[in-house]
């Protein structure tokens, strides 16, 4: 058993595609199989149940999970440990599935920036910033999570959601006139839900609750086919192409966008580490203090009054 196949199997276990995986970790896709098989071979017990249509986790599989990630973020600690021990220690940098597409060319005359191979959930990743785990993290945060957490947060970036739907009208649609998907799995998608929860109280945007993992990827798009409303996309799928029976449509009335923030503890005192808070600094606001912008009540870029 090796340290990358554990890494492979959170991978999948998160994407819950192998497909999703491996562009992820950037390897072919019958690689990344065969080293789950070669794992699951070495563990004696099956990790996945998997057709051509879906993936999930087998209970061994979903048992294991902490198990690997604790292991993960052990070694990740050792590495950390080390790189202090020897004078070379990068700013460590996790995200959730965007970062600034300048992010190397900003930092690199201030520190050596390491970006984290966990992607993982922003509730997550802020975790790990304040406990040490990570020194910065690209997320979505409340002003309440940064609060409880004992974080800063600037923004940093920002989405303008869009809806999916069939047919051939690429006209704008009301967000009123939406649906917005909700899953069961809070572990995976607990910002996405707090989100989108607020999006349907406060636009009169359809909550529809799902168990299936399908806020992205296949599934979602599943979902949008069975649907009689256009869906919100959520931000991890904005980059996503759609398949050729499907049309992207701007929602209005409000314009929903999704807000990326760097976010470090406070109190934090390192020079690199607040030399790269300070290279990723921007000027703009990417819209979202716009007349007809929307953003959650508990956003920390939301403007006030």
């Amino acid at each position: 058993m090796e340290l990358r196949q554990l890494r492979y199997f959170v991978a999948v276990a998160e994407e819950l595609s192998f497909g999703r995986a491996a562009e992820r970790l950037l390897i072919a896709g019958p690689s990344l199989s065969q080293q789950i098989k070669a794992l699951e071979r070495d563990l004696g017990v099956r990790l996945f149940d998997r057709d051509r249509r879906s993936v999930s986790l087998t209970p061994a599989g979903a048992a294991l999970l902490p198990y690997a990630r604790a292991l993960l973020e052990r070694a990740d600690d050792l590495r950390h440990r080390a790189r202090r021990l020897s004078g070379s220690e990068p700013v460590r940098l996790g995200y959730v599935n965007w970062l600034p597409p300048d992010l190397t060319a900003r930092t690199a005359a201030v520190a050596q920036v390491h970006v984290d191979a966990w992607v993982a959930p922003s509730h997550t990743q802020a975790a790990r910033v304040a406990e040490g785990g990570l020194d910065l993290a690209v997320c979505w945060l409340r002003t309440d999570d940064l609060a409880q957490r004992g974080l800063h947060a600037q923004l940093i970036g920002a989405d303008r959601l869009y809806a999916v739907a069939t047919g051939h009208d690429t006209g704008e649609v009301p967000a009123r006139e939406t649906s917005v998907l909700l899953d069961d799995d809070i572990t995976s998608w607990s910002s996405w839900n707090a989100y989108g929860e607020e999006l349907a109280h406060e636009t009169g945007a359809r909550a529809v609750r799902v168990s299936d993992g399908g806020i992205t990827g296949p599934g979602f798009f599943d979902h949008v086919r069975r649907s009689d409303r256009p869906v919100i996309n959520s931000p991890k799928g904005q980059a996503t192409p759609l398949p050729p029976d499907l049309v992207r449509r701007p929602v209005v009335t409000p314009e929903i966008y999704w807000t990326w923030s760097l976010v470090w503890r406070r109190g934090e005192v390192r020079a690199p580490v607040l030399a790269v808070v300070e290279a990723l600094r921007i000027g703009g606001d990417f819209g979202i203090h716009g007349q007809d912008a929307w953003l959650p009540k508990g956003d920390p870029h939301r403007l006030r009054g």
